[in-house]
């Protein structure tokens, strides 16, 4: 298709209607769009409007990237040599431990992103497409070239595309070009001069409609558009958030611990004369099973178990990544509408220049709002709920559509033989448009005087909370080809009044917002007068409201200052909201937006967690990370206590594992030096290894202090550090009793001591969960059934496994009942020492993370 469009413009030029038809004869289709048959037969051939058809789910590669570990594909080539020298029971044992964690971590995986997909397809971006003669919402992933696309302003265009008609259209084309003023763009009748960005007559997947209308015939579609990979960028995982980073850090911290010890141990192993394979085999196993493996699959499983639960609450996870930053920020950022209103506007008077009733604004609002294009605001459904229909003997001719810059719109009607120019907008911009005024059927000349109480009238109606249309008109000589020029010397008829009631508990959710350590900010476009009116009903200071004008004044030090002690901006450009985003993010708060406009995208895309709804327009929402189903403070309050319960889990697991990993590694070096034989073989420490992890697997279903949720959560590596410096010992102190008892008290064979030691060191590390779980006393915290579960039968299975007839196999035997009594007391006592220890610890530095 894109030779195709080459060929079509190299076709010579002619008129409009002509180069029109050869368009569309090029991509075989017509004015009425493709048939459904005929978009079938494309979607077959050219496939679907994606980067790839391919989940990442079922690609091969993820499901064996578990297996491409370094310590596991060296367990593997210990494995299969062991299998060369006639060990075949280590062998298949080892390959078997493997495989099957290796195959859970993929499976979980697979689930999650399941889940994801799942939630995902609920929000999936959309375009407008011609289908069978019928204008309907597709769903983006469906259009083939020769559909025919309409676009207006806050859309993403969907497929590249040639325009066939357009008007004022501007495109924002930092994604392809970097250049951060939008292009113009028009249809044009001849040859282009490239078939690039910098063509006026061509749109491209990526970029977004910033104002204007236009309809285009698509010439490409997924991989084959000019930035084919869009779809990829915009569904890819954020940058690294800190949390992610910390979590790294840490496991290279444990891995070059693990492997130094590791090869001290094997080093020391072979220097005693020990088998140099049996050492290798268990160095290589005390690596694996030293090394937090699993701490991928339970922070995956937790995230997504925290995107089941958000979704609950009506709020839709894009990112799983995002969850915790959720969970983290201390500060929202919101527009005014929508947040603290019902954004939902209803019609409350018709007044004249100067506030005396006047039917005149109403009556040619209504002709503004029935009969423009694009997208209509709150204002404009409220303007014709009344009236849904235009009077007879109207005939729209031209149209000047929205944008941000004059903030109003204009359309061209003939009406009673006349070609009137109506213009409705933000009261500053139509205004300063205006010459005139018309008052009781009159029109006199606007002087400063009455400037001066027009813009009072306003400013009366602003302060009592109303939103503000003002409305004029001028008479035009010719019905089309109207520019942003043209609108001049108009009259103002007055003004139309709007309520957008303050929502329902709206302070109580602000309340509630604040006592969890999340202060709200209000940057809002309107002006100070309506925003202070409504913030001061929802309980939020807006004594000291700073404006944008008073913002472009300030350096970034000033601004960082400012928006520290400021709850409430008004008339602030998109571009000073990402500013104020940027000093909050420099002071160190972790920032979340909520926004659903075209103007919201780069704070959406700027903020630690951008935040948009359902109903918001497509640049919005794929700039968001987080989706809500419902545009309410309680539903993102209720997000926000789903992402810190998220990060509780995922903080049990690293506290569990870097403890209980650091004190077996310290443990096996220790027995090491004197014992005679290796502590455990190597298919046993694989096998001890594969049943702790087993237990922790149910940690994302867990129930979680008051603590977590109270207050923001922020990762701090140090607290995990502390903790694992200081529980490991502890740790391993009751290793070295046992290795007492098993050897001096109970006089246990080789075979015994391994069937000991494997039984308390299970025991004492799976059950300790039940401690560490809990920042409070664990009887004062109960855990979620699936984890007391697992817990209690990972640790019951290896009292077991000694008896089991597979225990020969394993290198077990049988052990004596007072051994097993010894056990019990060995492992109640630990839980006590531990959370004595515990307990001290997170009064020292619970402050730290908790903050």
């Amino acid at each position: 298709m894109r030779k195709a469009l080459e060929r079509t413009e190299m076709a010579p030029a002619g008129s409009a209607r002509g180069v029109l038809d050869a368009v569309l004869a090029q991509f075989q289709c017509t004015t009425s769009g493709l048939s459904s048959d005929q978009a079938a037969e494309r979607r077959a051939r050219f496939g679907r409007n994606e980067a790839s058809s391919k989940s990442r789910g079922a690609n091969l590669l993820e499901l064996t990237r578990p297996l491409l570990n370094p310590l596991v594909a060296i367990l593997l080539i210990a494995g299969v040599a062991s299998a060369f020298l006639g060990q075949t029971t280590d062998a298949v044992i080892i390959a078997t431990i493997v495989i099957v964690s290796s195959g859970l971590n993929a499976w979980q995986t697979f689930r999650s992103e399941a889940a994801v997909r799942h939630l995902q397809a609920r929000i999936a971006p959309t375009a407008t497409a011609l289908r069978d003669g019928v204008w309907s919402d597709l769903p983006r992933a469906d259009l083939v070239p020769g559909d025919i696309v309409r676009l207006a302003a806050g859309d993403l265009v969907p497929a590249d595309a040639r325009l066939l008609s357009a008007r004022d259209l501007h495109v924002q084309q930092a994604a392809l070009t970097g250049e951060a003023l939008p292009a113009e763009k028009e249809p044009t009748l001849g040859e282009l001069a490239s078939l690039g960005p910098d063509s006026p007559s061509l749109v491209f997947l990526g970029t977004s409609v910033v104002s204007g209308t236009a309809t285009a015939v698509v010439f490409a579609t997924g991989p084959a558009t000019a930035f084919g990979d869009v779809v990829t960028r915009l569904a890819a995982r954020p940058d690294e958030t800190e949390f992610e980073r910390g979590m790294k850090r840490f496991g290279f911290l444990i891995l070059r611990t693990v492997f130094f010890l590791v090869l001290l141990i094997l080093v020391i192993n072979v220097s005693l004369g020990r088998n140099a394979l049996e050492s290798l085999l268990f160095s290589v196993a005390l690596a694996v099973g030293l090394t937090p493996e699993f701490l991928p699959i339970i922070t995956t499983v937790t995230l997504a178990e925290g995107a089941r639960r958000m979704a609950e609450q009506k709020v839709i996870v894009k990112h799983l990544s995002s969850i915790q930053n959720l969970g983290s920020i201390d500060i929202l950022c919101s527009d005014k509408t929508g947040t603290l209103t019902s954004g939902t506007m209803s019609l409350d008077g018709s007044l004249g220049p100067f506030g005396e009733p006047s039917e005149r604004p109403l009556e040619l609002g209504r002709l503004n709002s029935y009969f423009e294009t694009g997208i209509r605001s709150p204002l404009d459904v409220a303007l014709l709920e009344s009236a849904p229909t235009a009077p007879e003997g109207c005939e729209k001719t031209d149209e000047i559509p929205f944008d941000f810059e004059r903030r109003r719109l204009s359309v061209v009607i003939r009406k009673g033989g006349r070609l009137l120019l109506l213009t409705k907008g933000a009261p500053e911009g139509v205004l300063a448009a205006c010459t005139s005024y018309e008052l009781e059927g009159r029109v006199a000349a606007l002087d400063e005087a009455t400037v001066a109480r027009s813009l009072e009238t306003f400013r009366t109606l602003s302060e009592r909370g109303y939103r503000v249309l003002a409305v004029g008109y001028r008479t035009v000589d010719r019905p089309d080809g109207h520019r942003t020029v043209d609108e001049k010397d108009l009259t103002l008829a007055g003004f139309v009044t709007f309520a957008d009631h303050l929502l329902d508990g709206t302070a109580a959710s602000i309340e509630r917002l604040r006592r969890d350590g999340v202060a709200v900010k209000i940057l809002t476009g309107d002006n100070e007068l309506v925003t202070a009116h409504i913030c001061r009903e929802a309980g939020i200071d807006a004594n000291d409201i700073v404006l944008g004008s008073e913002i472009e004044q300030l350096d970034a030090p000033a601004l960082a200052r400012v928006a520290e002690r400021t709850s409430v901006f008004a008339r602030v450009s998109p571009a000073a909201k990402h500013r104020i985003i940027r000093a909050l993010k420099a002071h160190g708060h972790v920032v979340g937006f909520l926004g659903d406009g075209i103007n919201d995208a780069p704070s959406l895309h700027g903020a630690d967690v951008g935040i948009s709804v359902a109903g918001a327009v497509d640049v919005a929402r794929e700039a968001s990370d987080i989706i809500l189903l419902e545009k309410h403070l309680d539903v993102l309050h209720a997000g926000i206590l789903a992402g810190r319960r998220s990060f509780g889990n995922v903080l049990k697991y690293l506290l569990m594992g870097t403890s209980s990993n650091f004190g077996n590694m310290l443990s096996m070096a220790g027995a090491t030096l004197f014992l005679p034989f290796l502590p455990m073989l190597p298919t046993q420490l694989l096998l001890n290894n594969f049943l702790y992890d087993l237990a922790q697997i149910t940690i994302p279903t867990d129930n979680v202090d008051p603590l977590y949720v109270d207050k923001p959560q922020r990762w701090d590596i140090r607290l995990v550090q502390r903790f694992m410096w200081t529980m490991g010992p502890v740790s391993s102190l009751y290793d070295f009793l046992t290795f007492f008892l098993l050897l001096r008290v109970f006089h246990f064979s080789e075979a015994r001591f391994r069937s000991g030691w494997f039984v308390e060191s299970l025991a004492t590390q799976t059950l300790v969960l039940f401690v560490i779980r809990t920042v409070g006393k664990p009887w004062q915290s109960r855990p979620s059934l699936p984890l007391t579960v697992t817990t209690l039968g990972v640790a019951a299975l290896g009292v077991a496994l000694p008896y089991v007839p597979l225990a020969g196999r394993l290198g077990f035997e049988p052990l004596p009942g007072p051994y097993l009594a010894v056990v019990l007391l060995m492992v109640v006592s630990y839980l006590g020492v531990v959370q004595l220890v515990k307990a001290s610890l997170l009064r020292r530095w619970m402050g730290g993370f908790a903050r």
